[in-house]
C-alpha cells in the first residue's frame, strides 16, 4: 500500500520519478524502491513524505482512506517522537514506604531518549513538590549509588520509596518533596537495611 500510495501523490504533484528523488534529497534508485515496493521507507522518511504531500502518515501507509488523508505532521511545530517500551516493576511509595511489588509483565511506552531500565507508578502525595504526583510514572536508571540531592528508589528492608538522597558519613537522610512528612533518616547498622534501586531520570503524568 505505501508504493500505491506514494505513486498516487506523486502524480497528482504532476511529476516523475527523478524530480521527486530530488525533492526529498534522496537518490533516484532509493525513491524508485519505495515507489515500487521493493524496500519500504523508515519512519522518520515517512514522516518526511507526509509533511511534503501534507497527509497523515497513517494515510501513506494505508492504514486508513481518504477520509484519514490529513495529519498533523503537515505542521512544523507538531513533531513525531519514537518511543520504546519500558517494564513495570510495580508501585513506589511517595509517603510511607509500601512492599515492592514487581510486576514484569506490564510494560510502559516512553520517548526513546529516556535512559531508563524500568519503571513505577507513584503512590501518595510526598514528592509533589518535585512534580510527582499520585498515578504519575517514574522511570528509574538502575544505578546502586546516586549523587547527594538525587531523586532515587530506595529499598528500605522489603518496601521501597521514592525521595532525594543524602549521604553522610554513616548515615543516609531521605528527603520528601512536601512539607507534610519529615525525613527518615538511617545511622549505623540501620544502613544495612537500605538498597538504592536507581536514579529517578524522568517521569509521565496525565494532564489533569
Amino acid at each position: 500500500m505505501i508504493a500505491q500510495r506514494l505513486k498516487q501523490l506523486r502524480l497528482e504533484r504532476g511529476m516523475n520519478k527523478k524530480e521527486t528523488a530530488n525533492l526529498f534529497n534522496m537518490p533516484y534508485t532509493t525513491y524508485n524502491n519505495y515507489e515500487t515496493g521493493v524496500r519500504e521507507p523508515s519512519f522518520e522518511t515517512l514522516i518526511s513524505f507526509a509533511k511534503e504531500y501534507k497527509v497523515s502518515v497513517d494515510y501513506i501507509l494505508g492504514t486508513v482512506g481518504e477520509e484519514g488523508r490529513g495529519g498533523v505532521y503537515p505542521y512544523d511545530n507538531v513533531l513525531a517522537i519514537k518511543t520504546r517500551k519500558i517494564r513495570m516493576v510495580g508501585e513506589i511509595a511517595c509517603g510511607k514506604p509500601i512492599f515492592a511489588n514487581e510486576d514484569f509483565d506490564s510494560y510502559v511506552e516512553c520517548g526513546a531518549d529516556v535512559r531508563a531500565d524500568f519503571c513505577v507508578r507513584a503512590v501518595g502525595d510526598s514528592m509533589i513538590n518535585a512534580r510527582i504526583h499520585d498515578g504519575d510514572i517514574v522511570f528509574i536508571r538502575e544505578q546502586p549509588d546516586v549523587e547527594n540531592g538525587e531523586i532515587a528508589a530506595v529499598v528500605i528492608e522489603d518496601t521501597v520509596t521514592l525521595k532525594r538522597v543524602y549521604k553522610k558519613t554513616n548515615s543516609i537522610l531521605l528527603v520528601p518533596e512536601n512539607p507534610v512528612y519529615e525525613p527518615q533518616i538511617y545511622t549505623n547498622e540501620e544502613l544495612d537495611q537500605i538498597r538504592i534501586l536507581g536514579k529517578a531520570v524522568a517521569f509521565q503524568s496525565d494532564i489533569k
